[in-house]
């Protein structure tokens, strides 16, 4: 059964959350955890969300380019700047 695309575009937008949003960080965790059961996500790629989903003000997006994992997340986040 395919994914509704609402679903998939909620997703998006949580995994997105503005830094500095009180439990954003969280919120981004949790969108994190949906992408990677998707497959969408690494897991070390998913271990950097969860170490700054109590920092709120914290981009994880750096510390998984700095880890040098989740190449493939680090594009598809970039792809999804871009549209």
């Amino acid at each position: 059964m395919a994914e509704p695309d609402a679903e998939l575009a909620e997703q998006w937008a949580l995994v997105n959350t503005p830094l500095g949003e009180v439990w954003s960080g969280r919120t981004r965790y949790a969108a994190a955890m949906y992408f990677h059961k998707r497959g969408d996500m690494s897991a070390e790629t998913l271990e950097v969300y969860r170490i700054c989903a109590r920092l709120d003000a914290e981009d994880p997006l750096p510390i998984i380019r700095d880890r040098g994992v989740g190449k493939e997340w680090l594009s598809k986040m970039e792809e999804r700047k871009l549209r």
